[in-house]
């Protein structure tokens, strides 16, 4: 491990100075720090100012969860990912989201790592998660102080992979995100936030920073995350796969899918056609094949690519073979 490099501490005490604060150039927000400071501490960034934001928690806007009055419910984006796996009202309603903070890394950091960390997370490779000396002797890499992908070696852009959770379960529940900034709050979906480059993996404009996830009311839906991975705790996804399904008697009413830990950014796949059809082998045939066109996965992890493509197509079907049987 390397020493931290120089930078300056901002500790703002509100949600305004916050904002304030991330106008700086260089400066990168810190909430729980389990992604951001083992990165630094490998040599990966350089930020001017750190802007600290543990003093905003507990004041309400940006962390725990609120009941809306249309059956939804608000959740800061400061809330820890330990809340968020024990919370009553959540398990109740929106299981699928509890399930997968509770599957992320082990407990100690989900006492620390928080929604919105989580989410905006930075994406992951075998070339880039080294040590300095290492990437060093090995050129670097697009992502980060060199010049060529060493995944995709001819390739304009950089392949590492996101390998969140969180992310996947509140596509398939259709959740949006809030978002503060400069020119005041906005909201957009989920799949909005990421964009399918591993160096520049967020659409977060300058100053930005993610303050709350909005979920609607649960409905008829259910869902479920299912994810591969080499140990039983601690390990991100080698793949992932959450679904929502409405069953209507024998037919599908709906179905949504994304996926994680194949590409750059978590992605929902195409399902709006089998609304109206029957869960049989040839929908899950046409499924499987669904996935496997959205998917791209590459050698960006220590596992086979050939494992990490099978165990996606076959989460993809176990996770609506499951549902299907619930409902």
């Amino acid at each position: 491990m390397n020493r931290l490099p120089d930078f300056h501490v901002h500790r703002p005490q509100g949600l305004p100075q916050a904002l304030s604060a991330l106008t700086a150039e260089g400066a990168q927000l810190l909430a729980g720090g389990t992604d951001l400071l083992p990165n630094l501490r490998r040599g990966l960034g350089r930020p001017s100012v750190l802007v600290d934001l543990g003093a905003l928690s507990g004041q309400g806007e940006l962390d725990g969860l609120t009941a809306g009055a249309d059956g939804g419910l608000r959740i800061g984006a400061l809330t820890t990912l330990q809340t968020l796996a024990g919370d009553a009202a959540l398990r109740a309603g929106w299981p699928v989201l509890a399930s997968a903070a509770a599957l992320v890394a082990g407990p100690t950091h989900r006492a620390s790592a928080t929604l919105g960390g989580n989410l905006c997370q930075d994406t992951r490779c075998v070339f880039y998660n080294q040590s300095d000396w290492w990437r060093s002797g090995n050129g670097f890499c697009l992502k980060y102080q060199g010049d060529r992908c060493h995944v995709v070696v001819k390739s304009d852009r950089c392949y590492a992979t996101y390998h969140g959770d969180v992310a996947p379960a509140l596509m398939v529940l259709d959740a949006e995100l809030e978002v503060r900034g400069p020119d005041g709050p906005r909201r957009l979906t989920v799949a909005a936030l990421f964009q399918e480059d591993g160096a520049q993996r967020l659409t977060l404009a300058p100053g930005e920073m993610l303050a709350a996830v909005h979920l609607p009311p649960p409905g008829r839906w259910r869902a479920q995350y299912l994810k591969a991975r080499i140990r039983e705790a601690m390990d991100f996804p080698l793949a992932g796969v959450a679904a929502a399904l409405w069953r209507d008697g024998e037919r599908i009413g709906g179905l949504r899918l994304a996926i994680t830990g194949s590409n750059s950014a978590p992605l929902r796949v195409p399902t709006d056609d089998f609304a109206g059809a029957a869960w049989d082998g040839a929908a899950a045939a046409r499924l499987v094949e669904a996935v496997r066109k959205t998917s791209n996965v590459l050698a960006t992890t220590v596992a086979p690519v050939r494992y990490r493509r099978r165990m996606l197509l076959a989460l993809a079907r176990r996770v609506v073979d499951d549902l299907w049987t619930a409902a």
